[in-house]
């Protein structure tokens, strides 16, 4: 489990830097230094289109607490390595700079992961591979805001491991385009023991769909806008 979840993010990300070297830059902020994010092109829920875009104020910015994302969650990466996802790679490419193989290209790495489920009921977050699970019991360590290349903001909100399984991660940062406490519908989660370090991945962020969808209602959500 060691390698899988603390240690994959680092690997993804030395396999990728060349082709996604330029696709953000650091920058400074107020709250903490700003680093880029990938720009995710797919439907979010969120409070209004200037938020999802990334345009508002800090003043705007609450904290959040897990009871935003509990639930069981499961990661999409299987759906796109069988060919499910496949409606929503030609559907971004109707409108997108990519063809629908480059969206899938680009997504095999962004969402790939050996953590196939996630479950997050209070503090406790459990994640699930095929050889087996680690727990760990997760504070929130407040929020950091982000700069992407393009001149728009995100916010990544972070927790910090109190207790739990050795191999669990140190800290998980989610990502879904809220900036207040809001339920997500779905959400990216990056983690790893490097707090510092996850603030700077741009290339692999694993996303996780509530466990009760089937593909096809996956494919639904994706497409809907």
């Amino acid at each position: 489990m060691q390698t899988a979840l603390t240690k994959h993010i680092g690997a993804l990300a030395m396999g990728a830097v060349i082709l996604f070297a330029l696709q953000a830059q650091p920058q400074s902020s107020e709250k903490a230094d700003k680093a880029s994010s990938h720009s995710h092109s797919h439907s979010h829920k969120h409070t209004s289109d200037d938020i999802y875009k990334g345009l508002f104020k800090d003043s705007q910015i609450e904290n959040r607490t897990l009871a935003d994302w509990a639930g069981d969650w499961q990661s999409v990466f299987p759906y796109l390595q069988d060919g499910t996802l496949d409606p929503v790679m030609e559907h971004k490419a109707e409108s997108g700079t990519k063809t629908a193989q480059e969206y899938h290209d680009y997504y095999m790495i962004g969402y790939q992961t050996e953590v196939d489920r996630i479950v997050i009921k209070g503090d406790s977050v459990t994640f699930t591979e095929k050889s087996g699970s680690v727990a760990g019991t997760y504070l929130s360590d407040g929020y950091e805001i982000l700069t992407y290349k393009s001149g728009n903001r995100g916010v990544r909100y972070i927790f910090k491991k109190a207790s739990g399984d050795e191999d669990a991660p140190g800290f998980i940062q989610f990502s879904d385009h809220a900036i207040a406490p809001v339920a997500a519908d779905h959400y990216h989660l990056y983690w790893g023991d490097d707090r510092a370090a996850l603030l700077k991945e741009v290339t692999n962020w694993p996303t996780y769909y509530p466990s009760a969808l089937s593909g096809k209602e996956i494919v639904s959500q994706m497409t809907a806008h």
